[in-house]
């Protein structure tokens, strides 16, 4: 005899089979989607009556969830209609999701892996990839570009495994990461001086710290003259450019062909005159092709998984010599060390207790010196000792840095004098 738990399975299939019989559109013709559930219970019901099953006890709450499996996102419909959650794990059957707390919570509601497959279907139709046999792996924008998609099938994994990643932060400024003590006033001023010119920033950070919230808000400050090329592989930065674009990696179609990978759009806008590239999650080749932006004179931004400011550059280099390239890791670091001007650590944790959201802060900021042997110097600008605690100005400004700031910064202004106006106001 089925449980209650079948029965919604039970009833659930049933009403698809009914709409893939008659070609239903369920976004289209909800009447007769409609009509099919209430077959589907109908047919149930009648079982029941028999002693086959056991009897639905309330039979307008069943035809809800199986309507809203069927013509919306099922269990998740009202997991994404809610702002304080960040990103939602499906592990085959079971489903689990992080609010703005950094707290991970099982969803009440239960779940079949075969349900939660069909929503990832659904929520992929609109895009361009898909998630099948020939193509297990897949990420992609969803949700009208409100959310990242990650999701992987047998054989590559034991289950269905997904994560979907709202963007919960838009258009975000440096005023507005002060206001939530993500950085400090005198560390905002400054890399509002940085992002003036044509320079070279690494934020790095593990995942979820908010490298990406802060490349936006630094896009923000840029001038609206500079020219900027974003380059991702799916596209999560939202800051709108007045001169440039952004651009998104295409998968390899049916037919194995058409793919345009990270690396093809680094060299692409190479081409388009740019100011600053910008390169979203830094892993492969394409780090090679930002050793080809400094030979032409180009400012880029990117960022990377790091614990730490000198672990930046090594992802870097290790990540460029992933493109096979025939040149030494002696050179590419070289090549990064002399580029580099700064890299920008992110990192998060879970809400203090009566906070409510997850803490997350910019811990330092270090210069990159280039030496005259063959290795670097980083000296840190500013510098958190622990998360919560106040990032503050060591006071050093590399001599190099500090000149090209000053004649970028409108005349009469000097980023020294910037720094220390902006923390005695602090």
């Amino acid at each position: 005899m089925t449980t209650r738990t079948d029965a919604y399975d039970v009833i659930r299939h049933d009403a698809i089979g009914g709409i893939e019989r008659r070609r239903l559109q369920p976004e289209k013709q909800l009447a007769e989607v409609h009509a099919e559930v209430e077959r589907a219970i109908g047919e149930y019901q009648r079982r029941a009556r028999l002693g086959e099953q056991v009897p639905l006890g309330d039979v307008e709450t069943m035809m809800q969830r199986v309507l809203r499996s069927i013509t919306d996102l099922g269990p998740l419909t009202e997991l994404l209609a809610r702002r304080d959650v960040e990103e939602i794990f499906v592990e085959g059957a079971r489903v689990t999701f992080l609010d703005t707390s950094g707290r991970l919570r099982g969803l009440a509601e239960p779940t079949t892996e075969d349900e939660n497959r069909q929503i990832l279907d659904r929520l992929l139709a609109d895009t361009e990839r898909q998630l099948n046999a020939k193509h297990p792996l897949v990420q992609a924008r969803v949700l009208d570009g409100t959310a990242r998609l990650t999701a992987a099938i047998p054989p590559v994994a034991d289950r269905l495994s997904a994560t979907l990643r709202r963007y919960t932060v838009r258009d975000v400024t440096l005023d507005a990461l002060v206001e939530r003590d993500a950085i400090s006033a005198p560390a905002a001023a400054f890399l509002w001086a940085l992002v003036q010119q044509r320079s070279r920033v690494v934020i790095s950070g593990e995942p979820g710290a908010g490298k990406t919230t802060l490349a936006a808000a630094l896009l923000a400050a840029g001038p609206a003259s500079h020219c900027v090329r974003c380059c991702e592989e799916v596209r999560e930065l939202s800051a709108p450019i007045a001169h440039g674009g952004y651009y998104e990696v295409r998968p390899p179609g049916l037919d194995g062909t058409g793919e345009i990978s990270l690396r093809d759009l680094v060299k692409f806008v190479l081409a388009m005159r740019p100011d600053r590239i910008v390169v979203g999650e830094v892993r492969g080749a394409e780090s090679f092709e930002l050793t080809r932006a400094v030979n032409a004179g180009c400012g880029f931004m990117c960022t990377v998984h790091a614990n730490s400011g000198p672990e930046a550059l090594n992802a870097l280099v290790n990540a460029a010599l992933m493109a096979g390239e025939n040149v030494t890791e002696h050179v590419v670091r070289r090549v990064f060390s002399q580029a580099l001007d700064v890299v920008v650590h992110v990192d998060r944790d879970d809400a203090p207790r009566g906070a409510g959201s997850a803490r997350r802060q910019v811990t330092e900021i270090t210069a990159v010196v280039p030496t005259l042997g063959d290795d670097q110097t980083f000296e840190p600008i500013f510098v958190r000792p622990a998360l919560g605690r106040p990032l503050e100005w060591t006071g050093a400004l590399p001599p190099g840095l500090e000149e090209r700031l000053d004649r970028a910064l409108p005349r009469g202004t000097r980023v020294r004098h910037l720094l220390e106006r902006t923390e005695m106001i602090a």
